[in-house]
């Protein structure tokens, strides 16, 4: 008899270990799935987030553009039908002006959210305008970095018009960042605004020094090109 409630101990002792150690390990593993899935819906949800910014960000420059608009027509309708005077309430705006700071009073990440998603549209122009006031009106603003001058820099260039933007962003970048991986990028860049406003001995100074550091890479095969035209012609 007593061997039997023995047994009987041992082996109810030996199915509750079972039932409580195996039930722990699966609740564990449960928590990890947990855990991971809801990882990747917040990775997911950043994402999204962020995509939701840059759509916002367009949305409140679409709003402000049509309210300085509205209020544009009325001030014209006023002036057809009342003194002929400028509303001094009213701000005149440039159609030049892509930006008109004046009016929307942008801040700095604003300024460089639509400069980048200009860029990558690639509608330069709009791109190289908000890039430009970021710089301008907020130089000593941390997210002004090398990323930001080179962006600049690029996006002024490809606007086939603002070659002067251009070297001045992209120089701003070689003298204060010799360490960038954007340098040696700038570097090329900088060369071919120098060509186009036909400062051929300022390029051809950049591209000597770009030759002696980097005569077998991609860039200097483009810069080559260039440099033995302008070379043969002074010589000449």
């Amino acid at each position: 008899m007593k061997i039997f409630f023995v047994f009987s101990l041992l082996a109810f002792g030996y199915v509750f270990s079972l039932w409580k150690w195996g039930g722990m390990e699966k609740a564990v593993v449960t928590k990890w799935e947990q855990q991971t899935q809801m990882e990747k819906k917040a990775l997911v949800l950043a994402k999204e987030n962020r995509l939701l910014q840059v759509k916002i960000s367009d949305l409140e420059y679409q709003i402000s553009e049509l309210e300085s608009k509205n209020k544009y027509f009325a001030a014209q309708a006023q002036r057809k039908t009342g003194p002929a005077r400028t509303i001094a309430s009213v701000p005149q705006t440039n159609t030049n002006d892509l930006v008109n700071y004046e009016i929307y009073k942008w801040t700095p990440e604003k300024l460089l959210a639509i400069g980048e998603k200009e860029f990558h549209f690639k509608n330069y122009e709009k791109s190289a305008q908000f890039y430009s006031e970021l710089i301008n009106r907020f130089p000593k603003h941390q997210i002004v970095s090398d990323r930001v001058l080179f962006g600049a820099g690029v996006a002024a260039f490809e606007t086939g018009k603002r070659f002067d933007w251009s070297e001045k962003y992209l120089d701003r970048l070689v003298q204060n960042y010799p360490q960038s991986e954007f340098y040696r990028g700038a570097k090329l860049w900088l060369a071919l605004a120098q060509y186009n406003q036909g400062e051929h001995q300022k390029f051809l100074k950049t591209v000597e020094e770009f030759r002696l550091k980097y005569r077998n890479t991609e860039e200097w095969k483009i810069l080559s090109r260039y440099y033995e035209d302008i070379s043969y012609k002074i010589k000449q």
